[in-house]
């Protein structure tokens, strides 16, 4: 019966199209098709959203307000260890709710500071003694409306891990002025004026640049906008994503609109927050915050939260009380080409007096890798704000969702199965992420063109890396730099990633 079995899998993957897989010991995701043969693979896909532990920090300083965001994180080390960057814009929604001057200062947007010693649990708002805020400087501001006479729109910084960065470039913060124009400093505190990165774009959102010490470039994603025929919401412009790249942080190609593929649909995009992925920095992950404006006025907007702060914001700017925002997953092998998933990774929740805004679900940039609260493997921290035009004091929120999980393909009880196009893996010892219920269970089978494999044994639980045993005298390492497939019978279990590594 086996041979009968290993007969049949040898034949369907002979028959496959095009060269194997050269996949060598880099992480192998389920987000996408691209390691999976569809045609034989029966689980479903499934996309998980991140679940919210707690508030991270509060925006209650007078020049921050309910109009902080664009957080952007930086992960750094000094003498003391490893720590968190943060960077942020503090300011007050001038057009959100009326009595937001009580408390806040809505004249201008600053640049805001903070730090974190513990993975972004608690945050600390140094006092710098740079800006003047009302005769004085005790505060966490870094850059304000006198700084370079920039009207700081947006702000985002990267540390350049660029072997030949000059030391007093180390930090560089990009902005909107005159263009995308870059800033530069050696401490991450004390910035000068750069040079224009470019022209071509509009840049009003979170742009983000950073080094790719795979492809020893630099990236740069930034806002654009194109001309549509009409969007499912009647949009005859729509918000976008660009790229370019750059050999010197200087010269940069032209941007291009970013590709999601034939048959994508067409919508609009705000933010984007890409970044390469810790466990896999070839690739890029993003995640891009939808922009739905929807045109008319509905029964359904006097249903939603604090109708009259939305009637409030609409009197200024129809789209200030209208328009709501939420969050998609998206990814790239290749920086340009992106596999987006359209079922949202974050919404604005459960209705309570302060979302279903215009700015719910804006990820701030970098995930940070922290212990789990319950126990376990690590996680990933993401952060996003709340409370945006509600004239109280915004909130950074922490989430938590597993390492790799935010797509997995799941078998149910009744069993499924995922399948992998033909591969070529480097390696002794093989790696899944996964999870299974008591009583569920995973078996994996790695098997070469003629016929011969291995199966591993029973396989439960809930781990991030966890090694595969096979139950045969055969190795993983016979099986590697050969074409093979490898199938993965799941019930009750959601696979999340799988890779190999070398153990001698």
């Amino acid at each position: 019966m086996n041979k009968i079995v290993f007969s049949v899998a040898a034949l369907a993957m002979v028959a496959a199209i095009g060269a194997p897989l050269q996949i060598a010991d880099r992480l192998q995701v389920m987000w996408d098709d691209h390691v999976v043969d569809v045609g034989r693979t029966t689980a479903s896909r499934v996309v998980h959203q991140p679940e919210y532990v707690g508030v991270a920090m509060k925006h209650d300083k007078p020049w921050e307000g309910d109009g902080c965001d664009y957080h952007c994180i930086v992960p750094d080390r000094d003498d003391k260890g490893e720590f968190l960057r943060m960077y942020y814009l503090g300011w007050a929604m001038a057009k959100g709710w009326k009595d937001v001057k009580k408390q806040f200062s809505a004249d201008s947007v600053r640049v805001c500071y903070a730090e974190s010693r513990d993975g972004g649990i608690s945050w600390n708002k140094p006092s710098l003694g740079l800006v003047d805020f009302r005769g004085s400087k005790d505060n966490n501001c870094i850059l304000d409306k006198d700084s370079f006479n920039s009207c700081w729109d947006n702000f985002m910084v990267f540390k350049d891990d660029n072997p030949a960065c000059p030391p007093d470039q180390r930090y560089k913060g990009i902005g909107a002025r005159g263009g995308l124009a870059c800033f530069l400093s050696a401490d991450g505190i004390n910035f000068r004026r750069g040079w224009v990165l470019t022209k071509d774009g509009l840049f009003d959102s979170l742009n983000v640049a950073f080094w790719d010490k795979t492809r020893n470039e630099y990236h740069l994603y930034l806002r654009g906008l194109h001309k549509v025929e009409a969007e499912r919401n009647g949009d005859l412009e729509i918000r976008d994503v660009r790229h370019c790249v750059s050999k010197d942080f200087k010269t940069w190609t032209k941007p291009e609109l970013l590709n999601f593929g034939a048959g994508a649909e067409d919508y609009p995009l705000y933010t984007n927050v890409v970044e390469p992925y810790y466990r896999e920095p070839s690739m890029f992950v993003g995640f891009p915050s939808r922009y739905v404006d929807r045109k008319k006025w509905t029964p359904n907007f006097v249903r939603l939260p604090s109708l009259e702060k939305r009637k409030w914001r609409a009197s200024h700017n129809r789209r200030f009380g209208l328009a709501i925002t939420d969050c998609v997953f998206m990814f790239s092998r290749d920086g340009q080409n992106f596999f987006r998933e359209d079922d949202a990774f974050m919404r604005p929740g459960p209705e309570n007096p302060d979302n279903w805004v215009y700015g719910d679900c804006y990820p701030a940039r970098t995930l940070v890798k922290i212990p789990s609260p319950v126990g376990g493997d690590d996680e990933l921290a993401l952060f996003t704000f709340d409370r945006h035009w509600s004239g109280l004091a915004s909130n950074l929120n922490r989430y938590r969702i597993r390492q790799d999980g935010f797509i997995s393909r799941k078998g149910s009880y009744a069993g499924q199965t995922v399948v992998t196009k033909p591969l070529v893996f480097s390696g002794s010892e093989m790696l899944v992420n996964f999870s299974t219920s008591a009583r569920g269970r995973m078996f994996i089978t790695i098997r070469e063109e003629c016929g011969r494999g291995i199966r591993s044994v029973e396989l439960f639980g809930d781990k991030v890396d966890r090694p595969v045993d096979f139950a045969t005298s055969l190795k993983v390492a016979d099986f590697a730099g050969k074409p093979v497939t490898i199938e993965f019978e799941l019930s009750d279990a959601n696979l999340y990633s799988f890779r190999f590594r070398n153990t001698k």
